[in-house]
């Protein structure tokens, strides 16, 4: 390829100089031969042989010599082909580079066809392009360089980049081979001359020269005068970036660094240089200081001093001082450059301090312009000049201060128009450091220098945390937060004791009580890592903090009252907290408090706390709950106490009236942070405690106040919520919605994260919670908890009387304010010992906290200085407490479980001691607080003891010292449960709990001894375990004997009595007015967990359920007769009384007893259903079942769809543990029967329910069935068949759909249980199979008769129904096929014009449901049904108006087969599919159909019906109408009438397919069958004689459609379509073999079987007059001619 290019330029060239230049073309023809004469080998030899002829380039040389643009292009050309080539003869390097250097005054190619061959020429000659060679090649591209061709120029400069780079390259290449190129010179260094190879001696040189140039001075080795500054620069960056290893590895290259390029930039930097000098040497020096700092070390130093200078106000130019900062913030993100900094400057005794002159310059700019940056009392998001606000945005939602319910600003805080820093326009696209397109400063935002400080500070922490953090991580904690080891496994059990070690006296000393809880967890100090490889990295980073953090701190601290945008902000914040986390790790307490403060006071600026004291009502309320009280995910506390006896007064409704100011985005950011420092630091914290938590306080103080101020939730989430309820609050809460989440998710972790810390860091945290309570003298109100005889505990230290002065804010609370957070302080308390409750019960409890909490909780609650409502809730969470730990110990050894124990009841005795101890006079209100501490006490107590009373051990005696605490004298106290108790006692108990319900004045008593029946019928088993009711059947009969009885001392004769006149008199309370007491109640209780409490209905019900299998046949009969059915019948009665009146403020009375009613019914079937053998058992059960029913009869008659519901669940529930027929007799059946027939839910008038939704009671109506069918089946009747089916129609017909649910797709759960009891009826009964037929059709066409549901009414659709009611009528008709009766009573026919509607409906039905759509359901049914039953009809004596509608009905069906609207067909549709099905359907029923269509007993219009419909669908193109016949009309009558042409084509259906298939069905009905003589009956003829005048008119169609357009459309073709279906038809008419007796013989024509042709021959002769430009049609026409003159005797 090389030797044909060459060979074609030297002929261009001899051809250019034959005339100009002897010489050249002389030497151009040797060349040219000698090219020839060379054996064209591989592009390698052509190579070799070129550089063994030096002369070949002698022709290339001198054309270049000549200064002809012409001669010289072909030349170079020619040259770099021989260069890429490596065919250029070495010894004639420097006459190649003389004739590029006379070459470069030529044209545009020329120059840059130089500039191409330059890099080839330094790659394939890198050896000999040294010294003076390297020089000349340099000297080329400097002088393209100086070009004014803009092209030339910004060429020849990228070029001499590349040479420059590759000149270092040969440097590296001669480096790896070091041995094998000997030293060619010296060059000076440091350290003296030191020798260098000569790759080396040319870099150094080149470098060297570089520096001269751009500092004015003459270069030494190279060629050029002058250089642009800029491009020098350029250049040195663009080595110093690719071979700054060189610079390390070369000391002469360091001494030019030293010598030359460093006091090159000191003096740029000092003079006034322009802008794009100094960018340049700003980038240079970026790139020392960040490869060779530690060679340059003292003129680094000094350019660092120089620069942070140079950062001063006045000290340069704006865009000056953004180029320095644009350089630190470069060097900030090299965490590893500014350790080195450090340590090689500021550490170093003798050293400026750099980085602490730095870091303090950053401080002095943050706050030099305090109105650029929008400093202000807090941080708020900077707004442009005339930006409108976004109502939704960050910086509306904080101005919204005034707004109720939204957490913002305070107005008057944010300034309109305030400057700031922004991503917006505080940042610039493209860094000044980066402009090198830009030859004067670019405009730079005023705020610009701000942002770089900013980001400087926030990559500097950046940096820290980078390195600090992953040395902190232990290795296994990973694994730990995987898979968390339960409480027992995480405890530090000492080593187990000696074997033959004396056992201990003492069980408390056997407990593994260790010191700490988790050591493990705590962070590791990265100071201790002595044998870590980066052990003096460490170090110099903590010096970094201990020298940097003031003026770190001082910058945060102004930005962080900025304005700043959320970029920005977030960026500083997380910053701050990285900072902070570093210094903590480190332990470096002094910064970590300082910054930890810092925050703290942006969660809560003094004006913020200011107004939201003085907006606290004097007098706290009992309901205020800070947003921050749930350690467990939700920052709200839940006041678990009622409230305090007092009330707010008028000066707290004034106080509410002001408008405080609420916490921002930004103050909930950095609580965030907050709160993840003390998460991060929570073990190392200590006394810095008080930081976090009294920032969190006084943030849930604010809160508070916003809580009662606006009426809202408590919880932020709460707050949220009530914005979309409460029209006051705007949408603007929505935008901190995710800032609260965050805050949220911190605060539960934090409080979580308590439960992995160490002993000592968890008492530390315990007692910066205490401190954080007012200042009370609490000392004198602690009792302290003494030591019981059998497990001594830890003395309980004193209180301190020291309290917390407020760290954060610097601003004194006010007694309110103090109110909030004293509660916010004790719920915390409450929630760090629910999560600490491992540690507190498996620790001594001085180590564990123990001590301190409840120290602190006793002292709070009997202190008479705290507020009524901080005294209950002390107490409230102390009690919480010890249920806690009893709770948690249940599953621990027994050891454990006792010490927990005792230490929980001896908190408890000293709560209440504590509370009488103080002595003195007390005020009425004092005295009803500590009464109620005492009560809550109380109840504590006697929830111990329902809990864990019977593994109670150890404390008893505490146990009733508390209990003796509420009497006067001990000896009060008696026991209840003394098993030899009088049973008089337990009728007076009895009277007494019966009386009890019916005060009306204390509904909780009520309640409670409505319950108390239950225990006193168990306590009446457990003595008498097996009632002998049937001893006393007589006695029991009446109620004073029954009394009577019971007073019997006997207790095995007094408990029968006993136990059922306490079912009497509890029967007694179910007619209690109240509904609560009736039915029960589900309360909260004051600790927020529900209660429930049993009714009477609820409390019988389960007595004799518990019971029910011991009572025999005789008991179940008295009990029946005495209690349940005495309750029915009283609870009728009450129904009856109280119907149409209302009752205050609730629903009907004549509801409510409906609802007692309903639990009567369903408890009363439940215990038949359970004990039904047992009831059965005596003789007396048909009375008992009778009535039964009466009362469930009477109940129906409620009209009450909910009880109806109820009356067949439970008759359901009954029936279903029915055997047979024979357990209950037919008289009881029939009592059965008569109840389900009459007690249809879909026949009642009055519907109670408010959304008339009978979906309940018709589902178990229809589920009775189900278990009473298999009762009645021996018996059924097609009387009681027909009322069976027509309850399941009036069941479906009344019917609604349920919400949220639709039965377009699946049958609803009525729809399911009505087709099921269909299929369970009996057909072996005659006349029931046409009676299931009709119902199963009317079931399959109902969604057509109703039409589609509309839209908001809860109407169902039945479209899934209709396809599952299809295939049972399928099925049914299937298997009763040869029953007569379904023919001759229409059932068939019914059934079959039921399926025509979905199939005429195909595509206009809107609701086709899941596949199979209804129309393919009814299609496949239709054709499967009459496959079954036509052959079978033909043999039944059937009437005439019965076939003649049946076959009506299959004209129908092969109609809506046929036919489809396509326009209709909705999008998901396939149509062609849908049409394969079609035919395949269609062929079926034709095969079905066609033999019978002839039959004498169907009419000659059913066959014309047929013939036409498969003419209609037949049609591919719309017809003229004239071309139609119209109604009344004979087919044939305006056969030959012409009419005027179309200038349109109609488009072909999409249904082709089917309209050429029912053409060949038409030829098909009229074609004669030759090979077989049966066929050509009459019945076969008369189909014929009705399909042939539409075949010859749908023939006619198409032909007179072809004459009237074909004309029109001159020499377009026809459509294609319209062509095929001509052409088509035409072929089908000569292969035609018409039935002779079809069509009628034409005058003169003798023709036996193309009669068909005849009649079309005046429409065929037309056609072929118009089709001579068409020849394919025109032969078609031809060969009907010919076989239509066979008839004419002409062929």
């Amino acid at each position: 390829m090389t030797a044909q290019i060459l060979s074609t330029e030297l002929s261009n060239l001899i051809q250019e100089s034959k005339r100009k230049n002897t010489e050249l073309r002389s030497a151009a023809e040797k060349s040219l031969n000698d090219l020839k004469a060379l054996p064209s080998t591989s592009e390698a030899q052509l190579a070799a042989d070129l550089n063994r002829w030096p002369n070949f380039i002698s022709p290339f040389l001198i054309a270049c010599s000549t200064r002809n643009a012409r001669f010289a292009g072909i030349a170079v050309v020619c040259l770099q082909r021989l260069v890429v080539l490596h065919g250029l003869p070495k010894e004639r390097l420097k006459e190649v580079l003389d004739a590029f250097r006379e070459s470069t005054s030529l044209g545009l190619d020329v120059q840059l066809k130089l500039l191409q061959s330059l890099p080839s020429l330094f790659q394939n000659y890198p050896k000999e392009l040294t010294g003076d060679l390297l020089s000349s090649a340099l000297h080329v591209c400097s002088i393209l360089q100086t070009s004014k061709t803009a092209v030339v120029n910004n060429t020849a400069a990228a070029t001499l980049q590349q040479l420059m780079v590759s000149v270092f390259d040969q440097v590296v290449t001669e480096d790896k081979s070091a041995e094998q190129s000997p030293a060619v010179a010296e060059a000076p260094s440091a350290h003296g001359p030191v020798p260098v190879r000569a790759a080396a001696l040319d870099a150094v040189r080149v470098f060297d020269d570089l520096c001269l140039l751009i500092d004015g001075q003459k270069p030494q080795f190279l060629r050029t005068s002058s250089m642009q500054h800029t491009f020098g620069l350029e250049l040195i960056e663009s080595v110093l970036t690719n071979h700054a290893d060189i610079f390390w590895s070369h000391p002469e290259q360091a001494h030019v660094l030293q010598t030359r390029l460093m006091p090159l930039i000191i003096k740029s930097l000092s003079d006034r240089s322009n802008f794009a000098v100094t960018v340049r040497v700003f980038r240079v020096l970026y790139n020392v200081l960040k490869s060779h700092l530690s060679m340059l070390a003292s003129e680094c130093e000094a350019v660092l001093s120089l620069l942070t200078h140079l950062l001063e106000l006045e000290a340069a130019a704006t865009w000056k001082r953004a180029l320095c900062l644009e350089v630190f913030r470069g060097i900030h993100t090299e965490p590893g450059l500014m350790r080195k900094i450090y340590a090689h400057f500021d550490e170093q005794h003798g050293r400026k301090n750099v980085l602490k002159d730095h870091m303090a310059a950053l401080a002095r700019i943050a706050a030099e312009k305090p109105n650029v940056i929008g400093l202000g009392q807090q941080s708020t998001l900077p707004v442009q000049p005339g930006q409108s606000k976004d109502p939704f945005s960050e910086q509306a939602a904080m101005e919204a201060g005034g707004v109720a319910g939204v957490i913002g600003a305070a107005v008057g805080m944010n300034e309109l128009n305030v400057p700031g820093i922004s991503v917006q326009w505080s940042s610039m696209r493209v860094p000044c450091i980066d402009q090198l397109d830009k030859s004067d400063p670019p405009n730079l935002p005023q705020s610009y220098i701000y942002s770089l400080t900013l980001t400087c500070v926030n990559s500097f922490s950046e940096g820290l945390a980078k390195f600090i953090l992953p040395l902190t991580i232990h290795s296994d904690s990973r694994a730990k937060r995987r898979h968390k080891t339960p409480p027992t496994q995480e405890l530090d059990t000492p080593s187990a004791p000696n074997e033959t070690a004396p056992a201990s006296s003492n069980p408390r000393q056997e407990l593994p009580r260790t010191s700490s809880f988790k050591r493990s967890l705590l962070p590791i100090n990265p100071l201790t890592l002595t044998a870590h490889p980066q052990h003096d990295e460490i170090k110099t980073s903590t010096a970094m903090i201990e020298t940097c953090w003031p003026a770190v701190l001082a910058t945060s601290s102004t930005f962080l009252y900025a304005s700043l945008d959320s970029d920005y902000y977030h960026s500083l914040v997380r910053s701050v907290q990285k900072f902070t986390h570093v210094a903590g790790l480190l332990r470096l307490c002094t910064p970590r408090d300082a910054f930890l403060t810092t925050l703290g006071k942006a969660v809560v600026p003094a004006g913020i706390l200011t107004a939201n004291i003085a907006a606290t009502p004097e007098t706290p309320t009992g309901d205020g709950r800070g947003p921050f009280e749930n350690a467990r995910g939700l920052l709200s506390v839940d006041s678990l106490v009622s409230p305090a006896p007092s009330v707010a007064s008028e000066k707290h409704k004034q106080a509410m009236d002001i408008n405080p100011i609420l916490l921002n985005a930004r103050n909930l950011l950095c609580l965030r942070a907050l709160l993840n420092l003390g998460i991060a630091l929570g073990p190392t914290l200590g006394q810095a405690w008080s930081i976090v938590l009294e920032t969190l306080q006084q943030a849930d103080l604010i809160m508070s106040v916003n809580k009662r101020r606006t009426g809202q939730q408590s919880s932020l989430l709460g707050q949220r919520d009530e914005s979309r309820t409460n029209p006051e609050s705007p949408s603007l809460i929505a935008n901190l919605g995710p800032e609260i989440s965050a805050v949220e998710t911190a605060a539960s972790r934090m409080f979580e994260s308590t439960g992995e810390y160490p002993n000592e860091s968890f008492l530390d945290y315990i007692a910066a919670m205490c401190n954080l309570l007012r200042n009370v003298d609490l000392q004198s109100q602690v009792t302290g908890l003494k030591s019981t005889a059998t497990a001594p505990a830890s003395p309980i230290k004193p209180v301190h009387t020291h309290r917390r002065f407020p760290s954060i804010s610097g601003i004194s609370a006010s007694s309110t304010a103090q109110f909030e957070e004293d509660q916010f302080v004790l719920s915390k308390l409450g929630d760090i010992a629910n999560i600490n409750m491992s540690r507190l019960t498996s620790n001594r409890p001085s180590d564990s906290g123990w001590n301190v909490i409840v120290e602190e909780l006793v002292a709070v609650a009997s202190s008479v200085g705290f507020d009524s409502v901080i005294r209950l809730k002390a107490a409230e969470v102390l009690n919480i407490l010890i249920l806690s730990a009893f709770s948690y110990v249940q599953s621990q050894p027994t050891r454990v479980h006792n010490d927990v124990q005792k230490l929980g009841l001896s908190a408890l005795s000293a709560e209440v001691r504590a509370l009488y101890e103080g002595g003195g006079e007390e005020s009425r209100a004092v005295h009803s607080v500590d009464m109620e501490i005492h009560r809550l006490s109380l109840d504590t107590l006697k929830s111990i003891l329902e809990q864990c009373g019977e593994t109670l051990v150890a404390g008893w005696e505490i146990v009733f010292d508390v209990v003796s605490s509420v009497f006067d004298e001990t000896e009060s106290a008696s026991s209840d449960e003394e098993d030899q108790e009088h049973s008089e006692g337990f009728g007076q108990l009895q009277s007494c709990a019966t009386k009890s319900p019916k005060l009306t004045d204390d509904f909780n008593i009520s309640l409670t001894t409505t319950a108390f029946f239950w225990n006193v019928s168990d306590f009446l088993h457990d003595i008498n375990d097996e009632l002998d009711l049937d001893s006393h059947m007589e006695t029991f009969q009446s109620f004073p004997r029954m009394v009577e009885t019971a007073r019997n001392e006997n207790l095995q004769i007094a408990t029968p009595a006993l136990w059922l006149l306490l079912q009497v008199r509890l029967t007694a309370v179910t007619t209690d007015q109240r509904l609560e007491v009736r039915n029960g109640k589900k309360v909260i209780s004051a600790s927020w967990h529900e209660l429930t409490f049993l009714g009477a209905v609820h409390t019988v019900l389960r007595i004799f359920d518990a019971n029910g299998d011991k009572l025999t046949p005789n008991a179940w009969k008295l009990c029946l007769q005495t209690i349940i059915f005495k309750m029915m019948e009283a609870n009728e009665l009450e129904y009856t009384r109280s119907k149409g009146t209302k009752s205050r403020g609730g629903p009907g009375e004549s509801t409510a007893w409906n609802r007692t009613t309903m639990i009567i019914i369903h408890g009363v079937g439940k215990l038949f259903a359970t004990f039904l053998e047992n009831i059965m058992g005596n003789g007396a059960f048909a009375v008992s079942w009778q009535c039964l029913l009466m009362h469930l009869g009477a109940f129906l008659n409620r009209q009450s769809l909910e009880v109806c519901a109820t009356v067949f669940q439970a008759l359901r529930q009954i029936l279903s543990k029915l055997e047979g027929i024979n357990g209950i007799g037919k008289p009881s059946v029939d009592l059965i029967w008569h109840l389900w027939a009459t007690g249809n839910p879909a026949l009642l008038q009055t519907l109670d329910s408010a959304e008339n939704n009978n979906l309940d009671a018709l589902i178990a109506y229809i589920q009775s069935f189900n278990e009473l069918y298999p009762l009645i089946e021996a018996d059924l009747t097609i009387e009681r068949v027909e009322v069976v089916l027509e309850s399941l129609r009036l069941c479906l017909s009344s019917s609604i759909i349920s919400t949220y649910s639709a039965d377009v797709d699946v049958l609803t759960p009525l729809q399911a249980q009505v087709l099921g009891c269909v299929q369970l009826v009996r057909t072996d009964i005659f006349g029931v199979p046409s009676i299931l037929i009709r119902l199963l059709a009317d079931i399959a066409s109902k969604p057509y008769r109703e039409g589609p549901p509309v839209p908001g009414v809860r109407q169902p659709s039945f479209v899934a129904l209709s396809k599952a009611a299809m295939d049972v009528l399928q099925s049914h008709i299937t298997r009763h096929k040869r029953d007569k009766d379904i023919f001759t009573s229409g059932a068939l026919s019914k059934s079959i014009e039921a399926l025509v509607v979905p199939i005429d409906l195909k595509y206009k039905w809107p609701l086709e449901g899941k596949h199979p759509s209804t129309w393919r359901k009814a299609t496949s049914t239709a054709v499967a049904i009459l496959e079954e039953t036509l052959p079978t009809l033909e043999q039944s004596p059937v009437d005439q108006q019965i076939i003649q509608e049946l076959w009506s009905s299959v004209i129908e069906i092969t109609n809506g087969i046929a036919a489809a609207d396509c326009s209709l067909a909705p999008p998901s549709a396939d149509i062609l599919a849908d049409e394969e099905l079609d035919i395949s359907a269609f062929t079926r029923l034709r095969n079905l159909i066609t033999p019978s269509l002839g039959s004498p007993l169907i009419s000659g219009w059913t066959r014309q019906t047929y013939t036409s419909s498969i003419f209609t669908n037949s049609i591919i193109h719309t017809p003229n109408r004239q071309d139609l016949p119209s109604p009344g009309q004979e087919p044939l009558d305006g056969l030959y009438a012409t009419h005027m042409g179309r200038t349109y084509d109609p488009p072909p259906i999409r249904r082709s397919k089917m309209s050429y298939f029912l053409i060949d069905e038409l030829f098909a009905l009229v074609s004669v069958v030759h090979h077989d003589a049966d066929h050509r009956s009459s019945e076969r003829i008369k189909l014929a004689q009705a399909a042939a005048p539409f075949l010859i008119l749908r023939a006619a169609i198409v032909l007179k459609a072809y004459i009237a357009d074909q004309p029109l459309r001159g020499r377009m073709p026809q459509p294609m379509s319209q062509k095929r279906e001509l052409i088509y038809i035409l072929r089908k008419l000569v292969e035609l073999d018409s039935e002779p007796r079809a069509i009628p013989d034409a005058k003169g024509v003798r023709s036996e079987y193309k009669k068909h042709l005849h009649r079309l021959f005046p429409l065929i002769t037309k056609a072929v007059g118009v089709a001579w430009r068409d020849e394919d049609v025109l032969g078609e026409l031809q060969r009907v001619l010919e076989v239509v003159a066979e008839g004419f005797g002409v062929g």
